[in-house]
């Protein structure tokens, strides 16, 4: 289940993940100013290893998809929020 989603897919689930990161994460900031190709970590969002397992937690829930801390691919992964919906766009159940 990890084909390569269209576009437009991760387009669709760019504002919903950005609600969702928003609301896991009790930031100060509406879905929208998250820009899908800005950093989530560092000089971008600010995310630290702690918001990752949050995330992770409420993808899971959400979409199905398992993200694990040990995953290697985990900064790519978490890269921006059009990494993150491109990787939940290939794997997610529901």
């Amino acid at each position: 289940m990890s084909e390569t989603p269209s576009p437009q897919a991760v387009e669709a689930l760019l504002p919903e993940i950005a609600e969702l990161i928003v609301d896991a994460l009790n930031l100060d900031l509406a879905p929208a100013d998250i820009e899908p190709d800005a950093p989530l970590f560092g000089d971008g969002l600010g995310l630290d290893s702690i918001d990752v397992l949050e995330i992770a937690l409420v993808v899971g829930k959400r979409y199905g998809c398992q993200l694990k801390s040990d995953n290697e691919d985990n900064v790519r992964i978490f890269a921006s929020l059009r990494a993150l919906a491109t990787y939940i766009a290939a794997r997610r159940s529901q």
